[in-house]
């Protein structure tokens, strides 16, 4: 019966295929049941426009050399291409990354002009930002005060991050890689005593709204646990 397991299944879908890897053999089987599956069962796909692959390697970890061994292996195959490989396994280091993202620091004062914070995760500012002065942000930026300076959230690609703001004045948004200069408005316009925040729309625009929105455009930022 265990000679007969099949280490590697080969789907295919609308998108491409699927090459779902086992994660209870050796590398070294199950690499070489992937080459002898593809030369035999896509050998006649040779003269055919690129495919996509996407690999799925369940609870294996694979190392970077491994990663890249599997795609060349993949792409050995004129008509397939991997365009992800994706793994339940991360390294320590790896897992400490993605629990900083998600962390929140808090800082308490005003950033100032030529003052630059850069955090990994989520930011909570108790004051102002002046002209000049600047917050990065990996994930989402709270501040509980003017912004007048500039912000940019979901700094390292995260284009669901938001920018929140007591007073929302800056001179620029930023979100993910998208930008939104400051609107040119009348000195004399009554100032809005209403919090705001910025997000990244359907048309992949920043477009900022009354705080009350958030829960709706980013439903996930505002649901917790517990209570009632």
């Amino acid at each position: 019966m265990m000679g007969n397991r099949q280490n590697v299944m080969i789907k295919g879908t609308k998108d491409g295929f699927i090459l779902q890897l086992d994660d209870q053999c050796g590398y070294d089987t199950l690499k070489y049941e992937l080459m002898e599956k593809l030369s035999v069962q896509y050998k006649a796909l040779d003269d055919q426009p690129l495919i996509s692959a996407k690999i799925q390697a369940g609870n294996r970890y694979l190392t970077n050399e491994q990663k890249e061994e599997l795609r060349e292996i993949v792409r050995s195959q004129k008509s397939l291409v991997v365009e992800e490989i994706h793994s339940n396994v991360m390294t320590l280091e790896e897992a400490d990354m993605l629990k900083r993202q998600h962390e929140m620091s808090s800082m308490a004062g005003i950033i100032r002009s030529g003052q630059v914070i850069e955090v990994e995760g989520d930011f909570l500012l108790i004051g102002d930002v002046n002209p000049g002065g600047m917050i990065m942000a990996g994930g989402n930026i709270y501040i509980l005060g003017t912004l007048k300076g500039i912000a940019h959230a979901g700094c390292y690609g995260n284009e669901q991050a938001v920018i929140v703001a007591s007073q929302m004045r800056p001179s620029q948004l930023r979100i993910s890689k998208h930008l939104n200069r400051a609107p040119d408005t009348d000195k004399n316009d009554q100032e809005s005593h209403e919090m705001e925040c910025a997000y990244i729309d359907e048309s992949d625009q920043i477009v900022v709204d009354r705080l009350q929105v958030l829960r709706h455009v980013r439903p996930m930022i505002t649901k917790h646990e517990g209570g009632r």
